[in-house]
C-alpha cells in the first residue's frame, strides 16, 4: 500500500485526552481538515516520551498519523503554538477547557472539516493569552460558535411573533431560540428576563467582527446576565449542563 494511503498529516488543536491501555493515550482533537476525530499516542505516558510534551490539551500541533483498523496512530507531532499563557493562570486554563468543552459537545467525529470553525478556536485561544479582556473574548466565541453552528439566537425580532423588538426590557425563550417581546411573553413557560442594555450588547457582539466586539465595556451586572443567558441557552441545546462555569466560577471565588 503506498505511503500516502497508510497515513495522513492533519493540524490540530488537542481538546482532551485519556489513559489508553498501560502507557498511551488516547487524544480527542480538533482538525483543520476532518474536524474532529480521535488518535492513539502509543508510549505517551511513558517517562522519556517525545511526544508527551506536544499532546497536553489546547495545544495547537501537526501530526502524521498512521491509518489503523480501529483509532489512527500518532507516529509524528510538531507543536505550532503551546498557548503556554494558558497553563499559567487558573483562570485562563478555566475558559480555555470552556472553549474546549463547547466544540466538543457540539461537534462530531466524522463530520467533516469546518475551517471556520477551526480558525474561531485557535483566534480565540490565542486572544486568551493576549489580552487581559477575557469576557469579551469568550463572548465573541460563543456568538460565533452559534453562527457556525446553526443556532443564531434570533435578537432583532420576537422569536415568536416577528415584530420588531422595541427598546424596552424583553424575555428570552431558549426553547424558541431568540428574544421575545412583552406581549407574547405573557402567554409562554420557562422565559428568561432580558434589560435593554443586555441585550445591546448581545446584539453588539453578533453583528461586529472581534475587534469592534472587544471595545465593549460591560458593566459587571450586564456581563452577569449575559452569562446566564448564555449558559441557559446551551444547557438547553445540549440537553445538559456544562462542567467548566462552575470550575471558573470557584477560581475565581
Amino acid at each position: 500500500m503506498p505511503d500516502q494511503l497508510r497515513s495522513f498529516r492533519v493540524e490540530a488543536v488537542v481538546l482532551r485526552h485519556a489513559n489508553w491501555g498501560e502507557a498511551d493515550r488516547l487524544l480527542t482533537l480538533y482538525t483543520r481538515e476532518q474536524g474532529k476525530l480521535r488518535a492513539i499516542a502509543k508510549g505517551a505516558r511513558k517517562i522519556r516520551s517525545r511526544k508527551a510534551g506536544h499532546l497536553e490539551p489546547f495545544t495547537h500541533i501537526t501530526l502524521q498519523l498512521a491509518k489503523s483498523r480501529d483509532i489512527p496512530i500518532v507516529t509524528q507531532v510538531e507543536t505550532l503554538d503551546p498557548y503556554l499563557p494558558l497553563r499559567e493562570s487558573l483562570v485562563l486554563t478555566g475558559y480555555a477547557s470552556y472553549v474546549m468543552e463547547l466544540l466538543d459537545r457540539f461537534t462530531y467525529e466524522q463530520d467533516g472539516g469546518n475551517l471556520s470553525l477551526f480558525r474561531l478556536l485557535t483566534d480565540t485561544l490565542a486572544r486568551l493569552c493576549s489580552t487581559a479582556e477575557t469576557w469579551a473574548v469568550v463572548r465573541y466565541y460563543e456568538m460565533r460558535l452559534l453562527d457556525f453552528l446553526g443556532f443564531r439566537p434570533q435578537l432583532f425580532e420576537c422569536a415568536n411573533c416577528q415584530a420588531a423588538i422595541e427598546p424596552v426590557d424583553q424575555y428570552f425563550s431558549p426553547a424558541v431560540g431568540g428574544v421575545i417581546c412583552p406581549k407574547c411573553g405573557n402567554g409562554l413557560p420557562r422565559l428568561w428576563n432580558v434589560s435593554v442594555e443586555t441585550l445591546k450588547y448581545m446584539r453588539h457582539f453578533q453583528r461586529s467582527n472581534y475587534n469592534e466586539a472587544s471595545r465593549a465595556r460591560v458593566a459587571p451586572e450586564i456581563q452577569k446576565e449575559v452569562e446566564t443567558l448564555m449558559q441557559a441557552y446551551f444547557t438547553y441545546l445540549l440537553e445538559r449542563g456544562l462542567n467548566t462555569p462552575g470550575f471558573i466560577k470557584r477560581v475565581k471565588e
